[in-house]
Order: C-alpha cells, then sequence, then structure tokens
C-alpha cells in the first residue's frame, strides 16, 4: 500500500487563557489520528500555534503592565509544557503573531485583492465608553437576534448556531467593563463570500470533506441563502497585523489564524529543509484540520473560500468534534468542573484522560461527557485491570529466562488479535476511537481468562512445569503487546513501557502481525496504577474558586444529589424485614470468574455457568439471565456469587450457588461485577 504524505492541524489555543481539558479533548483526538498514522508508516506533519491577536491580548497586557510579545511569549511557554506532558506530539508550535505568519497574511490579502473580492462598509460598531476601545466579538455578551437565548457572544450563538455582529445583541453588556456600550460609525473591510458561493456549494456538499451533519448544517444556515459579507479589518486600537494599503486598521482575528497553520508549517521546513509547496500546494498532500464545531463556519466556509482565492491546496477533510461537558454539564468555575489541564496534571496520569476521551469519541459531532465516576471506573476496570493486569501477572516468572524460543500453541488467540488489525485500524482512520477501543478491550477480555486458567503462579510452584511456565507467560505477553501496539496511538507512555520491557520498541503496526520469541524480559516495572477517587475530589477542588471549596473530606457525590434517581424499583420490590449481622454473616458471598457459559436449549431463562473461585476450586451455577445476556460474553467477566447456598439438584444438572444480580427480570437483569483490583475467591464483606 503506498504511503501517504498528511499535514494534520488542531484549531489554536487562545494565548489568553490557561489550556484546559475541553482543548485537551481536541488535541488528544488529533495526536491519536497523527500516531496511528506515523504507526503505519504514513509521513504526517502535526502543526499548530497559538492563537494570539485581538483586543483581549491588548487589554489583559495593559492590565498586567507589560508588552503584548512579553505575554505571548510566557503563555506559549506554558502552552507548550502543558501539551507535551499530555503527550501531544506537535512536530512545530508557533504563534500567529510570528513573522512568518504576517508575510503570509500579506500574500493572501494580495490575491483576495486582486480576485475584487473585497469592499469597504461603514460599520456601526459597539464602543466601550469606559474602557475606550472598540469592542471585539468576544467582549460583547447579549441575547440572540434569532432564538432570544440569553448570555450569548458577540459573533455566534451557542445554542441556534446563528451568526451575527455585536451589534445585532439584544441588550449587549461589555465584558471588560459592564457597561452598556455604545454604537460608533467606522469604516471596515469586509471579503464578498457570495463571489465564492458555488465553489463553497460544491465543496462542502461533496460528500468527501466534510460529516455529513456538517454539510446538511451549512447547506440549512448558510448556502440555502447569499452568503453575507464578511467583516474583515478592526479600527485602532487593536492588536494584530496592520492591513499594509488600509493604514490604521489591522486585519480580524480570524483572517489570520488559520493562516497560522502555514506558518507553522513553514518555520518547520525552515528548521528541516521541508519544501513548503509539497504541504500545501501539492496534489500529493492530504490536509486535516480537527476543530471544535463552535468554529465550524471559519473553517468550512471562509478557510476554503481563502485557499482557492490564492491557490493553496484545500482540507481532505475537516474533523469536528462536540463540546466537552463534565457530569451532565458545562464546565464550570465555580463548581471545579472547568479544569486546566496542569490542575489535572497536578493529580492523575494523562493517560487515564487520552483513554477516556478515545473510549468515548467518534466519527460524529456528539458532545462528550467525562462523567467523573465513570471515569474512574472505566480506566481502573479496562486499563488496569484487564491491560496491564496481563503484563503485570507474568512478566515476573521469565524476567530470568526471557520468551520462549518459539511460540507455542495458544488455541489461535494471537491469530485472532493479528487477523483483527486492519478492522481496528479503520476505526482509528475514520476517527471511530470508541469502536477501535471496544475492539482491543475484547481481545483482553479473551487473554485474561487464559492467564487465569492456566494459573502461572500455581505452575511455578513445581519445577517439573518450568517449561509450561514459560510458554504460559510467553503468551500471555505477547497478548499483551499486541494490545500495547493497537493502544499506542492512545496510550504512548504504555507502549513505551512494552518495548521496554520486552526488549522490542513499538515502531509499527505491523509488529502486532509476528510473536516476539526468543527475547529477555527485564524485570516489571509498574506502568498504571488505579485512579483513586481522593485525587479525583482534589482536583475539583483546586479548580474551584477558594469561596467555594467543598468541606474536608467531602465526596465528589455527595454534595448535591445531581442523579434524582426514580422511586419506581424501591416501591416495586420494598426493603426486605432488618436482619442481624450474624445473619448476614452466613451468607458467604465471593468474587468468582466466569470460565465457561453455554445456553440451555430446553431452559427459558437459564445459562449454565462454570466459575472460578481461583486456585482450582470451581463451581457450576444456573442463573436465571438467558434473556439479558449472550453467553459467550460473560465469559471472563468477575460477578459475585453466593458460595455457600446448599446444592440444588435440577433437571439440568446440580447448581452449586447463585450469581447476585439485580432487576425485575427477563431482559432486565443486571449482573453485579465487583470493582477493579478484586480477584477471585475474595470475600464480599
Amino acid at each position: 500500500m503506498p504511503k501517504r504524505r498528511l499535514l494534520v492541524t488542531s484549531a489554536l489555543p487562545y494565548v489568553n487563557g490557561h489550556i484546559h481539558l475541553g482543548y485537551i479533548l481536541e488535541t488528544v483526538q488529533t495526536d491519536i489520528w497523527v500516531r496511528f498514522q506515523k504507526l503505519r508508516g504514513n509521513e504526517c506533519l502535526y502543526v499548530c500555534a497559538d492563537d494570539t491577536h485581538g483586543t483581549a491580548t491588548m487589554i489583559r497586557a495593559q492590565q498586567e503592565g507589560r508588552s503584548e510579545a512579553e505575554l505571548i511569549a510566557d503563555m506559549q511557554a506554558a502552552h507548550v509544557a502543558d501539551l507535551k506532558d499530555f503527550d501531544i506530539s506537535f512536530d512545530n508550535f508557533g504563534s500567529t503573531n510570528d513573522p512568518e505568519n504576517e508575510r503570509f497574511c500579506q500574500s493572501m490579502w494580495h490575491s483576495i485583492r486582486e480576485a475584487g473580492l473585497v469592499k469597504e462598509k461603514n460599520v456601526e460598531q459597539l464602543f466601550d465608553p469606559v474602557v475606550g476601545t472598540f469592542l471585539a466579538d468576544r467582549f460583547v455578551r447579549g441575547t440572540c437576534p434569532k432564538c432570544n437565548s440569553a448570555d450569548q457572544p458577540g459573533d455566534n450563538c451557542s445554542k441556534c448556531g446563528s451568526t451575527y455582529g455585536p451589534a445585532d445583541l439584544l441588550d449587549p453588556k461589555s465584558t471588560l467593563s459592564g457597561a452598556t456600550p455604545e454604537v460608533r460609525s467606522a469604516k471596515h473591510l469586509f471579503i464578498e463570500l457570495e463571489q465564492l458561493h458555488e465553489f463553497l456549494e460544491t465543496w462542502s456538499q461533496s460528500g468527501k470533506h466534510l460529516q455529513p451533519e456538517i454539510a446538511n448544517y451549512l447547506q440549512g444556515h448558510f448556502l440555502g441563502e447569499p452568503l453575507r459579507d464578511w467583516d474583515i479589518s478592526r479600527p485602532a486600537p487593536y492588536f494584530g497585523f496592520e492591513i499594509p494599503d488600509y493604514p490604521g486598521n489591522y486585519w480580524y482575528v480570524w483572517f489570520d489564524a488559520p493562516i497560522g497553520y502555514m506558518a507553522s508549517t513553514q518555520q518547520w521546513c525552515d528548521r528541516t529543509g521541508g519544501n513548503f509547496d509539497d504541504w500545501w500546494k501539492s496534489s500529493d498532500t492530504e490536509i486535516h484540520h480537527f476543530i471544535g464545531k463552535d468554529i465550524t463556519y471559519f473553517h468550512t466556509l471562509f478557510w476554503p473560500g481563502m485557499l482557492k482565492t490564492a491557490g493553496y491546496s484545500l482540507p481532505t477533510k475537516v474533523h469536528i468534534h462536540g463540546f466537552l461537558t463534565v457530569d451532565g454539564e458545562k464546565m464550570s468555575k465555580s463548581k471545579g468542573t472547568f479544569v486546566n489541564a496542569r490542575t489535572y496534571l497536578n493529580h492523575l496520569d494523562p493517560s487515564y484522560l487520552r483513554y477516556f476521551y478515545a473510549a468515548k469519541l467518534n466519527d460524529r459531532v456528539d458532545d462528550l461527557d467525562l462523567a467523573l465516576d465513570e471515569f474512574i471506573a472505566k480506566v481502573n476496570t479496562d486499563l488496569v485491570g484487564k491491560v496491564v493486569n496481563l503484563a503485570s501477572r507474568t512478566a515476573k516468572f521469565v524476567e530470568q529466562i526471557g520468551l520462549s524460543k518459539e511460540y507455542p500453541e495458544d488455541g489461535g488467540l494471537f491469530v485472532h488479535a493479528a487477523q483483527l488489525g486492519d478492522e481496528i485500524a479503520e476505526a482509528y482512520e475514520s476517527c471511530d476511537y470508541s469502536r477501535a477501543m471496544r475492539l482491543v478491550l475484547g481481545l483482553a477480555d479473551r487473554a485474561n481468562p487464559f492467564v487465569e486458567e492456566n494459573k502461572p503462579w500455581e505452575l511455578r510452584k513445581d519445577p517439573g512445569n518450568a517449561a509450561r511456565l514459560q510458554d504460559v507467560c510467553t503468551i500471555a505477553l505477547n497478548l499483551f503487546r499486541q494490545i500495547a501496539i493497537y493502544l499506542a496511538p492512545v496510550l504512548p507512555r504504555l507502549a513505551q513501557q512494552t518495548g521496554e520491557l520486552l526488549n522490542d520498541p513499538i515502531t509499527s503496526w505491523d509488529q502486532a502481525q509476528t510473536p516476539l520469541v526468543g527475547t529477555p524480559v527485564a524485570k516489571f516495572k509498574h506502568m498504571l496504577k488505579r485512579i483513586e477517587e481522593k485525587d479525583v475530589h482534589a482536583m475539583i477542588e483546586e479548580s474551584k474558586p477558594a469561596e467555594v471549596a467543598s468541606a474536608p473530606g467531602e465526596s465528589i457525590t455527595e454534595s448535591v444529589d445531581r442523579w434524582n434517581d426514580s422511586a419506581d424499583a424501591l416501591a416495586a420490590e420494598p426493603l426486605a424485614p432488618e436482619c442481624t449481622f450474624d445473619d448476614f454473616t452466613k451468607v458467604d458471598l465471593r468474587v468468582a470468574r466466569v470460565v465457561e457459559a453455554e445456553a440451555i436449549p430446553e431452559a427459558k431463562k437459564l445459562l449454565k455457568l462454570k466459575l472460578s473461585l481461583g486456585g482450582g476450586e470451581y463451581r457450576q451455577v444456573f442463573a436465571g439471565i438467558k434473556a439479558a445476556y449472550e453467553p459467550e460474553k460473560l465469559v471472563g467477566r468477575l460477578v459475585v456469587m453466593v458460595a455457600n447456598l446448599a446444592p440444588r439438584q435440577m433437571s439440568f444438572g446440580l447448581s452449586e450457588g447463585m450469581v447476585i444480580a439485580s432487576g425485575p427480570g427477563g431482559p432486565d437483569v443486571f449482573v453485579l461485577s465487583p470493582d477493579d483490583g478484586a480477584v477471585p475467591g475474595q470475600r464480599v464483606h
């Protein structure tokens, strides 16, 4: 398969604020795709830059008594450090205030002028009489003129998606002073986007460059009528690049921001000897932009129009994601859920969030909810309990002797995982990371029962089992390595640790096709530990303003009942009569693993389960969960069973216990599983 050349970008973070978990969502989504492409052997360049211009930068620099350049340098250093510590692998990270960007802006502007797309108009603009400056869109908030939603920004409505000017807002207020702005007139330059209508409609509706819901959104909200002229200039005072042929006026930030992609590419070329035209003027290069849905308009109408006019390559695909919410709500500073990247890093491993985001991201424009309880449970169960567990339970037994010289018979486990490589790759390619994670974790669900059934910790007790022990560990570690390869775009640290453990760095997707044999195994080192709720709580507390911090020891789930659960289940099955502690202790509840599961054709409700309590202790149980579970999906799962229930002879065989489940019955039955870290045989107290 021929190798591809790919130029990839993330939207530019604004220099006036620190990186937060919402922006981390976008860069993680992009970085996963970039790392996947490089692992596949494709030539992939990932560039980004700080978005620096605008009134906000000017005002903040004035307030802090320093120059804009000093502010930009400090914030860029903070941004780069945060993103690096989240394992975001930029090839170049620049600034829209860099001289390369000014040169590209001037060149682009010349082409747009030559095409006859620019006209001048008087604009009634909002002016803050207290601060003494015209107000950029972001410094005005008011009521949307289209849907009447309150507290909307000055350029587009977050509720209905409409675009407008700040003067169009109802009851506008300056966010700089709180004053009611005055309307003043000034001359502005506009780009007549309607002249590009036919091109933009053809490009956006081709089915190749945008997700279907985005193409439909553009057609329904913008392309179905004449396109509005784009206000491209701002009068002084304004921080930005002055327009050469329009003194005293500056390019609007959304003109020079996407051009920053090109300037960042040029910086990389200057540093490495690359050719800029190979990336921006070559039909052999694919250009992929990753952005949030709030800036769809700029990247899917303005930007393609600018590129087309100036003779540059057009985006191959604009990948658009939804917003991040936390516990089902918009991120909130008062609730501590507006979390900065550095605050997260002060308490938690970035691998946790990279994996959780990947497990949630798909190829649609869906919002992603960071439900904190789910975050803790999913990371602990999937990464610690299923993935790392494979290595931690086996590597120590072969660190002195290494892997077997030939790959042992494993019942088809390795071949199955190798054959799944193309399907997992297809999911990554289409940005359906959620599907990719499900496929990879399915491999872990097949590998763990193999370890459980072969019990290397028991084999090691008998020197006569040394060869078998080495074979079992060779199989388990190769299955772990395959999983680490498939997770490498998401978890680069785990991939590096795996390479160090098995003395074979992970550098290619194709490594999952061939088992590793005869190599030494290093001493196992800690890879990932469980998330503790106290650490998540500490992160939330650090993110809150001091006056609303919770009392010491208060749980993140205690301060308010955000679930408001229905009383229906309790009413349908009321609480049983009180029992004594002695009564309760008579029931021996144990963690068990389902090692075999099969349907009983002649029974409508029952599945036959073989449960392992560890150490060769097994129980046969008939469970009335047939309508709710497919047998094969239960294999490998940990459950809770009543282990001392008197055996009961049934027509299908002897039932030696009971699996604990909730629900009214039929398809609404829910088998209970212990939290990650539990092992077969442990008693439930």
